[in-house]
């Protein structure tokens, strides 16, 4: 069996975790939109709902993957592609603070709630099924 000769292993390489300090606080421009992640489809890839109302699919850029862990409910800053309007991708995640911020600010409008994971109630399909515990007495 071969010895280590290396100086640590997957932690080493993946470093220290930098993300303590105040960042600024970045405001979309011109070809920017803010949105909020829906659901997670996988191979770095999402659904978003955007603020201006369209809903599209997008794409976490190389430098954000396995560093920034983007979920369900969490704001982001999308890049609009001029080819494709049903498609952008992530440039940023914003921390639960700092989208509260935006918030405030009137960047973000009051129906976007942060840092909750059941974001849209009308998504809603009809064949959810909800339990009623009182049909169980007469069982």
């Amino acid at each position: 069996m071969p010895k280590n000769k290396g100086k640590g292993g997957k932690n080493r390489r993946r470093g220290k975790n930098e993300g303590d300090e105040k960042r600024e606080l970045i405001f979309k421009e011109d070809g920017q939109e803010y949105a909020q992640v829906l659901r997670m489809l996988g191979n770095g890839r999402l659904e978003a709902q955007c603020i201006d109302g369209v809903k599209r699919l997008c794409h976490i850029r190389g430098k954000m993957r396995k560093k920034v862990w983007v979920n369900t409910g969490d704001i982001i800053l999308l890049g609009l592609r001029d080819y494709q309007d049903e498609k952008a991708d992530v440039i940023l995640k914003y921390l639960a603070d700092e989208a509260r911020s935006l918030k405030a600010y009137g960047e973000l409008p009051d129906s976007i709630r942060v840092n909750e994971t059941d974001t849209f109630e009308e998504e809603r399909d009809e064949n959810d099924d909800f339990f009623d515990f009182d049909d169980v007495d007469q069982i």
